[in-house]
């Protein structure tokens, strides 16, 4: 799901600023980073804030986890080719905690001898030229690039050693042109923008869903609202509109309703995928990609209207608390719902849901809940509870874009599903995506269903869509119909591969026979 493995992300750049030391001797390049969740809950769904400095012998900052609530300050002594060779990192657990625990790594040979806290010394096995890691800390990304742009030649691989892991794993740095570097390592796989002295300027996640930004073009991702009005010569109308939930929550959308009815119109309620998108299923880290805006489109010239809204915290729309999970979105569709059947314009039985990723998640659970939807149509949506979702998204990031074997494949899937395990911990969204199992509600799920999958669909794999289907069908519901697309992609654009590097296609337009497959089969359940 976009939750996890998701659209690619916005490459951002920006100027490194330099400051000059009071005593004039060397130059400490200052930087600001943000690391930008899909998955997490909030505003900007920005979940680390890094401050770095940076001398030729020094790198020092800290950044702090919104997420979790802590905070960690490290400084490494670099060695002319970039490598670090003495690490201190201080980690508070909270704002109340001035004192933090200090951990010092010296890293050197085959080993690396840490003293945590008051703790005797301990020598941890490690190899050759290992280079530290902090993770998540894009200063520490960049110095593996600094490291590898000074080691020289095309592709790079060495050992890491990250804080924490229990023995180094492989990194591999490899340019792709001049401006642009792919880092990987623990099953990871990271498209970084550089400048030309190897300095990160922005990059993204793919497979986990998270946008890097540096600097000042934070406030680019915020700085313009879309314009959600009609195309020019339109045969419909779009109303902005606010929809207030059942907990209070203001939702800002739009409402697209056709020109000339002489009867009632049915009407669509769009539900997005995860992460803070708008009202479009556009977002942060994958601009241009605007499908609920195409659907809406190709509904309205069909004689349907659309009303569609904004996440929490995108647009005007209220933030909520940041404990919410699916089952809260799924109250602010309700909401909807029930808005769009007091339209005057609207036939109240005659409302459809269309959900793509997690809204294919939580349509069946509105659905299971109102037996008066005349439809849902399911786009990518999952069968399988989340963790095993998770586990496929992992093996395919692993095997197929950091192409790791054996022992090192299998440490990197224990260390993913461990990072995993400690994110549903502090995240009550990703506790309940790991322990829900769609299957169950959709046996309780009586109204027409399409399923709508891509064939080259690698985060919710396209065998989840006759998973689906049986499970309606096992409720009783003949009516289900499924509709697999090739050469398809999550975002059900055009893509044979069907990876995760969205940025990199040449159309983020969804498919036409897709746009029209909804159409038609939402026009004849609508009869």
């Amino acid at each position: 799901m976009k939750t996890q493995a998701a659209a690619a992300a916005l490459m951002c750049c920006a100027t490194i600023a330099s400051a000059q030391n009071a005593n004039g001797a060397n130059n400490a390049e200052r930087a600001s980073f943000y690391l930008i969740s899909r998955t997490a809950i909030g505003t900007m769904d920005t979940v680390i804030v890094e401050r770095s400095s940076r001398t030729a012998r020094e790198l020092t900052g800290e950044f702090l986890d919104r997420a979790r609530g802590g905070r960690l300050s490290y400084v490494a002594t670099l060695a002319p080719n970039g490598s670090i060779t003495r690490l201190v990192t201080r980690y508070f657990p909270s704002a109340a905690d001035t004192a933090g625990a200090q951990s010092v790594f010296a890293i050197g040979g085959d080993s690396v001898i840490a003293q945590v806290g008051s703790a005797a010394p301990a020598h941890i096995p490690s190899a050759s030229g290992a280079q530290a890691m902090v993770n998540p800390s894009i200063a520490f990304m960049e110095q593996a690039v600094l490291h590898a742009l000074a080691l020289g030649g095309v592709k790079q691989s060495f050992p890491l050693f990250i804080v924490g892991a229990p023995q180094p794993v492989p990194a591999i740095v490899t340019w792709v042109g001049s401006d642009s570097v792919r880092l990987e390592y623990a099953g990871a796989s990271m498209h970084l923008a550089v400048s030309p002295t190897g300095r990160v300027l922005g990059g993204r996640m793919p497979a986990r869903g998270l946008t890097i930004v540096r600097g000042p073009a934070l406030d680019a991702l915020v700085a313009s609202r879309r314009d959600y009005s009609a195309p020019p010569g339109a045969p419909y109308t779009a109303e902005d509109v606010v929809v207030t939930t059942a907990a209070g929550l203001k939702l800002t959308g739009t409402m697209t309703i056709p020109r000339g009815a002489k009867s009632t119109l049915p009407a669509v309620v769009t539900i997005t995928g995860s992460g803070p998108e708008d009202r479009d299923e556009e977002s942060a880290a994958l601009k241009g990609y605007r499908p609920f805006r195409e659907l809406a489109d190709t509904l309205g010239r069909r004689g349907i209207a659309v009303l569609r809204l904004d996440d929490r915290g995108v647009n005007g729309s209220d933030v909520g608390p940041r404990t919410v999970t699916s089952k809260d979105f799924a109250d602010d569709i309700r909401a909807g719902v029930a808005y769009v059947r007091t339209r005057p314009e609207i036939d109240p039985a005659r409302v459809a849901l269309v959900g793509h990723s997690e809204g294919g998640m939580i349509a069946p659970m509105i659905a299971a809940t109102d037996p008066k939807l005349r439809a849902i149509v399911l786009m990518a949506g999952n069968a399988s509870p989340g963790r095993e979702i998770l586990r496929a998204q992992q093996v395919y990031a692993i095997d197929s874009m950091a192409h790791l074997t054996g022992a090192a494949r299998e440490s990197a899937l224990a260390q993913s599903a461990r990072a995993t395990d400690s994110l549903a911990e502090t995240t009550p969204w990703m506790k309940f995506f790991l322990e829900y199992d769609p299957s169950v509600v959709a046996r309780q799920v009586k109204t027409p269903v399409l399923i709508l999958q891509g064939a080259t669909d690698h985060q919710v794999p396209a065998s989840e869509a006759e998973k689906l289907a049986a499970a309606f069908r096992a409720g009783g519901n003949s009516r289900v119909t499924v509709r697999v697309f090739p050469q398809t992609n999550h975002l059900f654009v055009p893509d044979a591969a069907g990876g995760f590097d969205y940025g990199k296609l040449p159309s983020l337009h969804v498919r036409p026979e897709v746009l029209g497959t909804i159409a038609d089969w939402l026009s004849e359940q609508f009869r």
